[in-house]
């Protein structure tokens, strides 16, 4: 018998290659989108291994994100409607409903369901998870899940040629695939690949936008509404700035830099006293991150600065709102390039952030008594994130790097200026870039600058942004990375477009698979055929969208009140969505919380004499048709009711409503209610013009 005795180091490497797992399709990332790619792959009969470097799958749907973001609800399909599908049938069974009804959850936030359809956007987190987890155990004979391993950043991705024949992780551990997915909101995998990729914000000139790169204009909602001094020594430049506070100032307009779009946690909290845990003040709390917030009252803007939105079981997703709150204004800027160590730092400093600011409304005395105890009401719901103290597992990374390949999505096709005809899904978001940094202004007073958002209409999305060039990587694709712009990437991350974009991403690696061809070289007729088999929906076409106002008029004749000026109750949402309108913006109601919202419009009126009133708003098909107006004057209060579904009769922007006497000063006034409205109520601007 004859022995061959191999050189150790040829012995190491054959056990090794032999005990490396090869799967069809290897997706590395266990975010929405890598669920659903994971379970297309093995509802097509192919094996894969689905990869997430933390100990929980899911990602923003599992990590507290349950009001889902959609802006069209038909451009979902596929499995992605199947998951919203299982949802709605879960919260079908009364037993599920521990905290309140279902009756009065719909009572209370408005249908969430779509009787129809069957389908429920509205969710817990731990209903995500479940889901999810019911999902993968059905396939649990073709999908491997794996928890905890990293991609190794120095040596993690073997190529042959334009191929990746492997991935290895920071434990050494090696996984062997035909094709491959990067589902991270980071983009590790792909950069490791060798596939270019951008970061930041590129100059409107670069793909002829017109909202992408800096936008300190435009920046005009989550905005300051009052002058707050930005100096460690109220007007003394030489004491030094707040923290979190850009010196260099904006930048020019529209022009491109690396900075990308906050970044917070979306809360899960509770009114429910039995289930309610109280903020706690963080251990290496800094009050100088909270000067600014607290200044910002003490100006005078007592709005309460977060957005809960209520989910079933008296539960919300909760998210940044106005001027200073839960997102962690340019303090990300690193994150999409940086180590894990970096990371680490980022992620802990955005959680102590948000950590602080709870405890510093709930308990600081220089907040306004009303806001405190909003809450002080509310905390952290105890029966979620049980793993991690009640904190969410994810933070919400909303941007990081993006793949350039040969088809880049911008601003063009959320408008349908261009469409595409190799679509693999729909987006139907508002373009929506959260701020990216504070800076002061000439006049010495702070800003924020980066939050945009504009209206789209459902467009398809290409399936060249999926896949990388040729020349470059030749088996991977990237459902949330792909190749975009950052103005139409802050439409197309929506999670439940990350679900569409994961199936289609698996079910093209499938495809190239079969066929034995490279990923770019798929038949686009085979593959349209499939998406379409599956219930995906490739693109409707929808109504025009209304013109633009370039800029909005900030000045009028006569004595006016912008809704900035307005005495508020309520009335705490601010949008720019719809033009023409008066100033920066209008405020809205929400539509919800009927007959407590309203707001008064108080003139300082020159002389007495005879004034026409007109009322300003931006229609929309969404808006209430019988608004309440009050107008008190010099003869008493007159009613009248404003229908903001009809286009206002003077030059698109005022309504008149009527001619009445007034004294000199501030006696008369406008308010504007939501009593028994049916639709949104919004609030923009009062005029006075002299009556000839």
């Amino acid at each position: 018998m004859r022995f061959l005795f191999l050189p150790l180091f040829l012995l190491t490497a054959f056990v090794s290659r032999a005990a490396t797992p090869s799967y069809d399709l290897v997706v590395y990332g266990g975010t929405s989108g890598g669920v659903i790619a994971a379970i297309q792959a093995a509802r097509m009969g192919r094996t894969a291994v689905l990869i997430e470097p933390t100990q929980f799958l899911g990602g923003l749907t599992t990590g507290g994100l349950g009001a889902t973001d959609i802006g069209n609800k038909r451009a979902i399909g596929g499995v992605s409607r199947e998951f919203y599908g299982r949802i709605w049938q879960h919260y079908q069974k009364p037993e599920n409903w521990r905290h309140q009804s279902r009756a009065d959850y719909v009572n209370r936030r408005g249908s969430a369901n779509d009787p129809d359809e069957k389908t429920m956007w509205t969710f817990e987190p731990h209903v995500a998870t479940q889901t999810y987890d019911d999902m993968l155990r059905e396939v649990a004979d073709k999908v491997t899940v794996i928890k905890g391993e990293r991609l190794d950043l120095a040596k993690g991705v073997v190529k042959q040629g334009t191929r990746i024949a492997r991935i290895v992780m920071e434990s050494g551990r090696a996984f062997d695939g035909k094709m491959f997915v990067d589902a991270t909101y980071e983009g590790d995998l792909l950069a490791k690949a060798g596939v270019s990729y951008h970061v930041g914000r590129e100059a409107n000139s670069v793909y002829n936008e017109t909202i992408n790169g800096v936008q300190a204009a435009h920046s005009v909602s989550h905005q300051f509404t009052k002058q707050v001094d930005p100096y460690v020594k109220p007007g003394d430049k030489r004491s030094g700035v707040l923290p979190g506070i850009n010196v260099d100032g904006p930048g020019e307009e529209f022009s491109g830099d690396r900075k990308v779009q906050t970044y917070n946690f979306r809360m899960c909290t509770t009114d429910v006293p039995e289930n309610r845990r109280a903020w706690e003040k963080p251990a290496n709390y800094d009050p100088r991150w909270f000067e600014l917030l607290l200044r910002n009252f003490e100006a005078g803007d007592h709005r309460v600065p977060w957005n809960p939105v209520w989910m079933p079981n008296r539960k919300t997703d909760t998210n940044n709102n106005f001027a200073i709150s839960t997102d962690f204004i340019g303090q990300n800027w690193e994150y999409p390039e940086a180590d894990y160590a970096t990371r680490a730092k980022i992620w802990r400093a955005h959680e102590d952030w948000q950590k602080g600011l709870m405890w510093t409304l709930a308990n600081s005395p220089r907040v306004p008594e009303k806001v405190r105890a909003e809450f002080q009401r509310i905390g952290l719901a105890k029966d979620e994130f049980t793993d991690n103290d009640n904190w969410p597992r994810q933070l919400y990374v909303r941007e990081a790097r993006r793949m350039i390949s040969e088809y880049v999505m911008t601003e063009k096709n959320c408008t349908r200026t261009e469409v595409v005809t190799d679509s693999v899904g729909m987006g139907a978001y508002n373009m929506d870039s959260h701020n990216i940094q504070r800076y002061i202004t000439k006049e010495g007073f702070v800003r924020n600058e980066g939050d945009v958002q504009v209206r789209v209409r459902p467009y398809p999305i290409s399936f060249r942004s999926l896949r990388p060039k040729a020349s470059e990587c030749t088996n991977l694709l990237s459902p949330t990375c792909l190749s975009s712009s950052h103005i139409a990437f802050g439409s197309i991350r929506m999670e439940p477009v990350f679900m569409v974009l994961g199936q289609s991403s698996a079910t093209a690696a499938v495809h190239a698979i079969e066929q034995g061809v490279d990923i770019q070289r798929i038949d686009p007729a085979k593959l349209k055929a499939r998406l379409e088999k599956d219930g995906q929906v490739l693109d409707f076409d929808s109504p025009p969208l209304p013109p633009r106002a370039a800029r909005v008029p900030t000045t009028l004749p006569g004595i006016v009140v912008d809704d900035l000026d307005a005495t508020l109750t309520g009335f705490d949402r601010m949008s720019s969505a719809n033009a023409p309108f008066v100033g920066s913006g209008y405020h809205h109601d929400g539509n919800e919380k009927k007959g407590s919202q309203s707001a008064r419009f108080v003139p300082d009126l020159p002389k007495a004499g005879r004034f026409q009133v007109f009322v300003a708003y931006p229609m929309n098909g969404n808006r209430a048709s019988k608004v309440p107006v009050t107008i008190r004057h010099a003869d008493g209060e007159t009613k009248v009711t404003l229908d903001q579904k009809k286009k206002p009769s003077g030059n698109g922007m005022l309504e008149p409503v009527g001619t009445f006497r007034f004294e000199k000063g501030r006696a008369g006034h406008v308010e504007i209610s939501n009593a028994g409205t049916d639709g949104y109520v919004v609030i923009d601007a009062v005029q006075w013009i002299e009556a000839k």
